[in-house]
């Protein structure tokens, strides 16, 4: 089950935006209603009277009006995907992990980066947080919806794709040819900073994340740290399970998330036990790029008064998506439910506002986010043994 994120191109769908339902074929219910007649109408007067009506391609028109409805929902995340397309969902949910290795969402109604993945083709390519796709090989995607954009751009390895760029705060758009390859799993990056101060990098929550987050804690502990920035600055999200285990690291008790579908069902993720990193004084950087799963840690960390967050209000991207295979063997994606934090904060839409803000001036030279954080870090454990905030 993966928490609502942005869409990972050619990364395990695992990683992305769409809570995998179990693969279901959805059957034609008993009746419609009454206001889908109009659709058999239209039909019956094309056949009878189109001057091309002996040409119409019946599955064409389908699939058109598969398209129209979703897009009349006003869900940014539902989609019709055509057989072919869903068959490559399908293939990549199985795990073929090649493609440019960008997370996507949607911004203004607009295809967004929230973030290459580090050391991945887009990243060497030049794609950045925040770039608008305007276009895949020539190809216009304003009319797409999210999962036809991205099965555009996600493709074999070997490969190359030519997308249309508008960078942010610039104006004109430039083409970015990028050779698509293997996407790396690695998901938490460690170190040792000056003066006891360990930093904690999770670029995503993937399969491995709890196992290298324990590690990172592991090794912290055995070189005398004192205090932990946990950064998840340009973190997409990921599995649900993982960002709960992740978290239950650092809570001893208590709701990590809960989530609210159409008919007001709640649906509680309480914090597992055993943590190890309970008792190390810490802060939580995020900025406008941490969504989803990212946005679930930023939030119980705050509720439950853990640590101070800082940096920049996140994403909000906290909706659950669902697939459903139809009949045909094509499918549909839609949002189901949405994210809150522990004491009710929707997370779509809005984000987490952090508990301090601080922006990242780009003329900076200096990670003032980052030194920021240290800073707080400090307060907290000049004089107090250790303790939480």
């Amino acid at each position: 089950m993966a928490v609502g994120a942005a869409l990972a191109i050619a990364v395990n769908y695992g990683l992305e935006s769409t809570l995998l339902a179990p693969e279901e074929v959805a059957t034609s219910p008993a009746r419609l209603p009454p206001e889908f007649d109009r659709l058999a109408e239209a039909w019956e007067l094309l056949e009878q009277d189109h001057i091309d009506r002996r040409t119409l391609d019946a599955t064409a028109l389908s699939n058109g009006a598969m398209r129209g409805m979703l897009d009349a929902l006003d869900d940014p995340y539902a989609s019709f995907l055509d057989r072919e397309r869903f068959e490559e969902e399908e293939s990549k949910i199985q795990g073929v992990f090649e493609g440019i290795g960008a997370q996507v969402g949607i911004r203004d109604n607009l295809l967004t980066v929230i973030a290459p993945l580090p050391d991945t083709p887009a990243e060497k390519a030049g794609i950045l947080p925040g770039d608008v796709i305007l276009a895949v090989d020539g190809e216009s995607i304003e009319d797409l919806s999210l999962q036809e954009a991205v099965s555009r751009i996600r493709g074999e390895r070997g490969t190359t794709v030519q997308l249309l760029v508008r960078h942010a705060d610039e104006t004109e758009p430039v083409l970015i040819p990028i050779t698509r390859g293997v996407i790396p799993l690695e998901t938490v990056r460690f170190r040792m900073l000056a003066d006891g101060v360990g930093h904690l990098q999770i670029t995503s929550f993937a399969s491995n994340t709890n196992d290298g987050v324990g590690e990172a804690l592991r090794q912290f502990r055995s070189s005398g740290g004192r205090g932990l920035v946990v950064d998840l600055r340009y973190n997409p999200g990921g599995l649900l399970g993982e960002v709960v285990d992740v978290t239950s690291q650092f809570l001893e008790d208590g709701l990590v998330t809960y989530e609210l579908d159409g008919q007001g069902n709640r649906r509680e993720w309480e914090v597992t036990s055993g943590g190890g990193g309970q008792d190390i004084p810490m802060v939580v950087l995020v900025n406008q790029y941490s969504a989803s799963a990212s946005e679930v840690f930023a939030g119980a960390i705050l509720d439950h008064q853990r640590a101070p967050v800082i940096g920049e209000t996140t994403f909000g991207k906290g909706s659950v998506n669902t697939r459903h295979r139809l009949s045909d063997g094509s499918g549909i994606f839609y949002t189901i439910a949405r994210w809150y934090t522990p004491n009710g904060t929707l997370i779509e839409g809005s984000g987490v506002a952090p508990l301090v803000q601080i922006d990242q001036l780009p003329e900076s030279e200096t990670d003032q986010q980052l030194e920021k954080a240290i800073e707080l870090l400090n307060q907290q454990t000049q004089g107090s043994g250790g303790q939480q905030y």
